[in-house]
């Protein structure tokens, strides 16, 4: 553990050294139980060297395979499942497929794996619709590897670099898996997005509520809500969510996950999440925002139109602590305080940190309004069931 030791004090240097001046309390990195083995989801392109079918991720800026696949991060069974199909396609001769020529079998697979369920999804991608001996390929794989609770075969036919391709085909199982995180079910498809490392993404949840201080009688905006993981999560503790997701998929997926864990009080609304705080500011009231954005950070939009919401408290989750930095700047010019944040090691391994910051309403400091074009019925509102794909 010293080499993780060492991960960890130069994670915390980078964070205080960022966060210097912004916020008054830093608490100790949050660390990883087990910082190994710990990715839920991997994939692995197939290739051909001396004859015979490999399998691993390409060498930093090029197409080169790395034969074997996996590194430590990744989860041991499916890096072993990676192995065997390895082993099949050598057994029955399978192409792989060429890029240059765009013929050939076998691209890559993508397996998602539910640590708190057991259950793993197996994705065949493919470069043809043919799939000689698929019956015999699939009952080979599942016999050797009964953790398999489901196998989808992808046709990709694109010249991009996209994993999955449009068309895709069930053929064991039942076409996704069903992930556990802080008491609730989530259901995994292919697509889905779901956080990486799930022992971190329940410490990363738990320290978002904390500085949430939600009741009963709290609503709470999810912004950039995804699949609904947050706002689920959040359900028993406060008195509603409103989850804002702009990606249709997502808001599909955020409706099935409602429905699984019957939650009455979570409702996701398909837009742009400043667009829908512009549009509701002078008639809603929320207690809490809580955003998690992508790595590219939030927007001045947004961090204004939360001047204008005017909730009491804003939770900041942030997968990339330079962006965090500098959206803190804009969100004190629109009176909101930062008081402390929490590093939080979900990416270990690697250089990157998540950081959950808790911003208090110091000012009634109100933003110019301004007037944005919003189409109220392209929202779709899912209360419990998929109404809307």
């Amino acid at each position: 553990m010293q080499d993780y030791d060492k991960e960890i004090a130069s994670k915390k240097e980078r964070i205080e050294k960022l966060l210097s001046g912004l916020v008054p309390v830093i608490e100790p990195v949050v660390r990883a139980g087990n910082p190994v083995h710990y990715r839920n989801k991997i994939h692995a392109a197939f290739g051909i060297s001396h004859g015979k079918v490999i399998a691993g991720t390409y060498e930093p800026g090029s197409h080169k395979i790395i034969d074997g696949g996996g590194d430590i991060l990744e989860n041991e069974a499916a890096v072993g499942v990676v192995r065997d199909i390895v082993q099949i396609a050598n057994k029955y001769r399978m192409s792989v497929y060429n890029e240059k020529t765009g013929t050939g079998l076998l691209r890559r697979v993508l397996i998602r794996t539910a640590d708190g369920t057991g259950q793993m999804l197996v994705v065949i991608v493919l470069g043809d619709f043919m799939f000689p001996g698929k019956k015999n390929f699939i009952k080979l794989l599942t016999s050797k590897h009964p953790e398999i609770t489901s196998v989808v075969i992808n046709i990709n036919k694109r010249t991009d670099s996209m994993i999955l391709g449009d068309k895709s085909e069930t053929v064991y199982g039942p076409g996704f898996i069903t992930d556990t995180l802080l008491g609730r079910k989530f259901r995994i498809s292919p697509e889905s997005f779901y956080q990486i490392n799930r022992e971190q993404a329940q410490k990363l949840y738990s320290k978002a509520f904390e500085y949430a201080s939600l009741d009963k009688g709290s609503r709470v905006l999810d912004a950039y809500c995804g699949t609904g993981t947050i706002g689920i999560c959040a359900s028993d503790r406060c008195g509603s969510v409103s989850g804002v997701e702009i990606n249709p998929k997502a808001v599909s997926d955020a409706g099935q996950n409602i429905a699984i864990n019957k939650v009455s009080n979570v409702k996701v609304i398909r837009a742009d999440a400043t667009q829908y705080m512009n549009k509701v500011s002078s008639e809603e009231h929320f207690d809490v925002v809580i955003l998690d954005p992508p790595r590219e950070g939030t927007t001045p939009e947004f961090i204004k139109a939360c001047g204008r919401l005017k909730p009491e408290r804003i939770v900041y989750i942030s997968c990339n602590p330079e962006t965090l930095a500098r959206d803190l700047k804009l969100f004190a010019e629109e009176g909101y305080k930062a008081q402390k944040a929490c590093p939080v090691d979900m990416f270990c391994g690697t250089e990157h940190i998540e950081v959950v910051s808790f911003l208090q309403r110091v000012s009634s400091t109100r933003s110019k309004e301004i007037t944005l074009d919003v189409d109220m019925e392209d929202y779709y509102r899912i209360k419990g069931d998929r109404t809307n794909d």
